[in-house]
């Protein structure tokens, strides 16, 4: 028989030519090439004739017999002429236990100087959610540590919860307690569009070396070319998935939604993309769903989520927050009006809510979560009668009851950051605060 293998050497020694294109214009963030057999979701790379190091793009569309790419980086050195060349590997990403206790970016590299990462599979960055009816019932309760969303707002594991809030109002502080005080085997956090003050202080004040023990960190900065903050909330998503498959409960904290759809709609315009609704563009809305989607139970397993809206003007109706409040389980809304009055967390319960909470708390949680709701809207909706001095005690029932509750109501509201409760605690702090 003939031996094949000085052939074979001879096989593994020969460079194939690839073909190449060349950039023909650049707008904005968009780079057309021709001369380059590619689809969308390829990836490319930009040699500037000046020289100096590739630049990885990615195909986002095509237009004529041009394609569209983004950057990864700073087109800089980039000019007309400069070749391009599609890279043969398929985009994939690190997923696996090897990644626990590490800071990652949003191609996967690692940001915490602790070396390469080992114990690592690498898989295509987008999947399919789980089909519906592969989907089990939510059974059980997530506990978080914080009072309020315990007591009445009730998670449960595998709920997908959105934290609706403006800027400066409590979100990260009350991210970082959920990091903490979950019940979760795994977390992973994706911070996207943070600033690069920020990602240090969330990771050693909020989370500390005990909660960053069991957690995996993606980041992806503001500065940051859009293309990476949206492979980043990609990334922490399928990263969940991965640990998610080992029959693992993971706690999937992203930071921000609204900032990704920001990165989607830079992209949509980048390649032509009517804008919609104040200037998003259709394809944002696309995306929300398919993202949110792969959280959630599955058949084995379960990630329970929970993302935050960073409203613009404090607008809780703006198109993203409407979008992801009409996907999710539920929704807890922190206030800027709580948080001047220094009521930590600030979240306000009466215009939040858990979808799931009937079918995983006992009638009487319920109840005392009830009476919690109607102590607090009856409080509110007399609130400037009382401020003035114009109710006179004994006029009204309800009134007398809800002003006798309020100081052990706001009490129970009121939570350090270090404090994190037991369910059990919260469940009957929760009925002492009711009668």
């Amino acid at each position: 028989m003939f031996d094949f293998t000085a052939y074979h050497a001879a096989l593994a020694r020969v460079r194939v030519l690839e073909p190449q294109g060349v950039v023909t214009r650049a707008v904005g963030l968009a780079v057309e090439v021709q001369g380059v057999q590619a689809s969308i979701g390829d990836l490319c790379a930009i040699q500037p004739r000046g020289g100096g190091d590739e630049i990885l793009v990615e195909v986002v569309g095509f237009r004529d017999d041009a394609l569209l790419l983004m950057p990864f980086a700073e087109l800089r050195g980039v000019d007309p002429g400069s070749r391009v060349r599609r890279v043969p590997q398929p985009p994939l990403v690190p997923v696996g236990p090897g990644l626990l206790g590490r800071v990652i970016d949003a191609l996967g590299q690692p940001l915490d100087g602790q070396g390469p990462l080992r114990d690592v599979q690498w898989v295509p960055l987008r999947a399919a959610p789980p089909p519906a009816l592969n989907r089990p019932p939510i059974s059980d309760p997530f506990v978080t540590g914080v009072r309020a969303i315990d007591g009445v707002l009730t998670c449960g594991v595998g709920q997908r919860m959105g934290i609706f809030a403006g800027s400066g109002v409590g979100k990260s502080t009350l991210l970082g307690m959920i990091a903490r005080g979950g019940n979760a085997d795994y977390n992973v956090i994706g911070l996207v569009g943070e600033r690069g003050r920020e990602v240090q202080e969330f990771i050693t004040q909020q989370l500390g070396p005990t909660g960053m023990q069991r957690s995996v960190v993606v980041v992806a900065t503001s500065d940051q070319p859009a293309l990476l903050r949206l492979k980043a909330a990609w990334l922490a998503t399928a990263i969940a998935e991965e640990l998610r498959v080992a029959n693992s409960h993971v706690l999937l904290l992203l930071d921000s939604v609204t900032r990704v759809a920001m990165a989607q709609r830079e992209i949509g315009l980048a390649v032509g993309e009517p804008p919609a609704l104040r200037g998003y563009t259709p394809s944002v809305f696309a995306l929300l769903p398919r993202l949110l989607e792969r959280s959630g139970t599955a058949a084995q397993g379960a990630i329970t989520a929970f993302y935050t809206v960073l409203v613009e003007g404090d607008d809780m109706n703006e198109p993203v927050a409407d979008t992801v409040r009409g996907v999710l389980d539920g929704h807890i809304v922190l206030s800027r009006r709580l948080a001047a009055e220094n009521l930590y967390p600030a979240i306000d319960i009466a215009h939040s809510l858990s979808r799931v909470m009937s079918a995983i708390t006992a009638p009487a949680h319920q109840a005392a979560a009830a009476r919690l709701r109607d102590a607090l809207a009856t409080y509110d909706h007399h609130h400037d009668l009382i401020a003035i001095g114009a109710y006179v005690p004994g006029s009204n029932p309800a009134i007398d009851a809800a002003l006798a509750l309020h100081p052990k109501i706001q009490a129970f509201r009121r939570q350090d950051q270090a404090q994190l409760e037991p369910f059990d605690h919260t469940v009957h702090a929760l009925d002492e605060a009711t009668w």
